[in-house]
């Protein structure tokens, strides 16, 4: 019963997001001040207060490292098979991108974090480093190969420098590598922090959640959805159940590549020649439809 408060909590949150924007309570500058609250301050606290007592070593393995690349790569294939025959470049690159990835900043880590112990939550701050590292080029590759749009990848890559959840999951790294100490009232205020990742980013996403009715395919979007919450979580379990990794790994991998597509690839498809509505929609449709997956997931790892 836990869990389904939780996720009930989640689609709560996510509604309400939603209805702040129909209201014009949440306009666009009050979104984006809302973003800037839990990507600059909220997700880098919960990451750093997850990873600055655990070591490098305890955490990234390499069989996490491997199946996390095999599950990405083998899911972007299957859905550049399924969606080959898309009746525009523009669909078809989108419908590819949002089929592996994943929504794991705003909504993976913070839903791991208030649903499993710290040393599930340590890990999956990796999952989304080492994720983020490949699945970021991956899609600008994709959309501006597919659309013919000039896109840099090597000053995507530069911006991953300045990275705000990636630089504090270095610095939490290091900090418990080389076992610095850490006053713990310094840690129990990142803590405070951090706890409020999980509802900031879900009114971000609920705010972000747009359905054009002209934009409505619905075989592609169903392609999207299985690939997504469907065949990518259960290919998770096959890999890690194959490498035979700790709970805690199999745990964080299952549950944060099971989330539904990332929002920012509404931004990616914008800038770089992608359907901008069908985009939004398969954002939309993933996002609803993950409230009964994970639910799912986190009753069978749990």
């Amino acid at each position: 019963m836990e869990v389904v408060g939780r996720l009930l909590a989640l689609l709560v949150m996510l509604l309400v997001g939603a209805g702040l924007r129909t209201t014009g309570i949440l306009d666009r500058r009050r979104t984006e001040l809302l973003n800037a609250v839990a990507y600059y301050v909220a997700l880098p606290a919960l990451i750093f207060v997850s990873t600055y007592d655990r070591s490098i070593g305890d955490l990234l393995s390499p069989a996490l490292l491997a199946g996390l690349l095999v599950v990405l790569f083998t899911t972007a294939g299957l859905a550049a098979l399924v969606h080959r025959n898309r009746n525009s470049r523009a669909r078809r690159s989108v419908a590819i991108v949002q089929s592996y990835h994943s929504n794991l900043g705003y909504l993976g880590l913070p839903l791991v974090a208030a649903t499993f112990d710290a040393s599930v939550t340590a890990i999956a701050s990796v999952v989304l480093g080492v994720v983020t590292l490949t699945q970021l080029p991956l899609t600008i590759l994709v959309l501006s190969t597919l659309n013919g749009t000039d896109a840099s990848i090597a000053r995507e890559l530069r911006g991953l420098a300045t990275n705000p959840i990636l630089a504090t999951l270095i610095a939490g790294l290091a900090v418990g590598s080389l076992r610095i100490s850490i006053p713990s009232s310094a840690a129990t205020g990142l803590d405070a922090v951090g706890s409020l990742a999980l509802p900031v980013a879900l009114l971000c996403v609920g705010a972000s959640l747009q359905v054009d009715a002209h934009s409505i395919d619905a075989g592609a979007t169903a392609a999207v959805v299985a690939l997504k919450i469907c065949l990518m979580p259960a290919l998770v379990w096959a890999v890690f159940s194959a490498l035979a990794v700790d709970p805690a790994t199999f745990t964080a991998s299952v549950v944060m590549l099971g989330t539904p597509t990332a929002v920012s690839t509404f931004v990616f498809a914008n800038e770089l020649g992608g359907d901008r509505e069908f985009a939004s929609l398969n954002v939309f449709v993933t996002t609803l439809a993950s409230v009964a997956t994970l639910f799912v997931l986190i009753t069978l790892v749990s």
